[in-house]
């Protein structure tokens, strides 16, 4: 009648979502098909046809029949009174074909009307549409029992008329094929949007690590190296060659420790486990401290994504004391306990003069950012008592 009549075949999303599309368009052109095949045989088989009296009337109703069953592929936004106006004219004029005729195939289109009623119709008025064409071409075929069909002259029974109700069944359950294919594609039409959505998510989440990872390498190193190198162009009028070489074998070993956090950030970026407590301790060292990592219950293996991040949150914290409090005393304690791992740099008040250029303010941030990714907390501020007083200190908690 109209409708789906063939449900995508099951198999994986990836291979269904392109199925239902498939279908609907293999049922359109079907329904066409059908449409036209009816119509050609009913103007061929349907008697008397003339110009005037009883076949002009015949020839009359044939159109109608025919623009009716045509209007059934309006598109579904057609308006839901207008087509329960035009199927009930349509199923009183294919009755009225049946009257007027005497042979042919004419009742087709009765069955394939009502079966559109069960399709674009509510469950309600086309099951009203149905029973009204059953009792009007019942009611003719009782009549009219001289009515033939085919070319052996079988007469339709008044019993046969009833039966042009029944097809509004499989356009109800037409009506419900379509609805699952379109939910379906709804379906896949949102888990696409979704994915891609996901992935966007995703490719800013990176982003914002890959900026991170750059700040921490670049920002630290190259003011560093700049400040030392402008600190060897200064003494040159001094002639202080001491001085000068001094500036520029720091700057030397800042590009020498630039390398290596370049090294790190690649490892890092290509999900590379790191080994923490070597790595730790490898920083701290080309930082100018020794022997100042205390480790704290039993060592395990961390995930990439931990190892990464203790590492960048205690580099930045080793470069800010560095830069804030020259010449302070520095504490690292890594301690792990069974639900977390704790991170804590702690420097003393500085004991020499700090360097005078302003950071970007992206490092706290950054740290701040790396903890909450991993659902952790972390706390800077200064140390307001014990030993270390006038220091800075920042604690970084990692569940895992």
């Amino acid at each position: 009648m109209s409708a789906s009549d063939n449900p995508p075949a099951p198999g994986p999303a990836s291979e269904r979502e392109p199925g239902p599309r498939v279908v609907l368009r293999h049922d359109a052109s079907l329904q066409w098909a059908v449409t036209l095949l009816v119509i050609v045989v009913a103007v061929i088989t349907v008697r008397p046809v003339g110009v005037s009296g009883r076949g002009l009337a015949v020839v009359a109703l044939l159109v109608v029949n025919s623009v009716a069953l045509l209007a059934r592929h309006l598109p579904p936004a057609f308006p839901h009174r207008a087509a329960l106006v035009w199927l009930t004219a349509g199923v009183v004029a294919s009755a009225g074909l049946l009257e007027v005729s005497s042979s042919g195939s004419g009742y087709l289109f009765a069955y394939f009307l009502v079966g559109h009623a069960g399709y674009r119709l509510a469950l309600k008025p086309a099951l009203a549409v149905a029973a009204l064409s059953s009792l009007l071409c019942g009611a003719v075929f009782y009549l009219r029992p001289y009515f033939y069909v085919g070319p052996d002259h079988q007469v339709l029974t008044w019993t046969f008329g009833l039966s042009t109700g029944i097809p509004v069944v499989a356009g109800i359950l037409g009506r419900g094929r379509q609805q699952a294919v379109e939910a379906r594609l709804q379906a896949a039409e949102s888990a696409e949007r979704a994915a891609r959505a996901e992935a966007r998510t995703a490719v800013l989440t990176e982003r914002g690590r890959i900026a991170r990872d750059v700040h921490d390498v670049l920002a630290h190193s190259l003011a560093g190296i700049n400040m030392h190198l402008e600190l060897a162009d200064a003494l040159m009028d001094t002639g202080d060659l001491e001085k000068i070489r001094a500036a520029h074998n720091k700057a030397q070993s800042l590009v020498r420790e630039s390398l290596k956090q370049a090294q790190w950030t690649v490892h890092a970026l290509r999900e590379d486990s790191l080994p923490l407590l070597e790595s730790l301790t490898a920083m701290i060292e080309s930082s100018g401290h020794r022997e100042v990592l205390t480790v704290t219950g039993a060592v395990r293996e961390l995930s990439a994504q931990v190892t990464q991040n203790v590492l960048r949150i205690a580099q930045e914290a080793l470069t800010n004391a560095a830069r804030h409090a020259p010449g302070a005393e520095i504490a690292v304690e890594l301690t792990f306990d069974a639900a977390s791992t704790r991170l804590a740099v702690r420097n003393g008040p500085a004991t020499g003069e700090a360097t005078a250029s302003v950071g970007s303010g992206m490092g706290l941030i950054g740290m701040r950012e790396r903890v909450a990714l991993l659902g952790g907390t972390l706390t800077a501020g200064p140390l307001t008592e014990g030993p270390d007083r006038g220091g800075w200190q920042v604690e970084a908690v990692i569940r895992g």
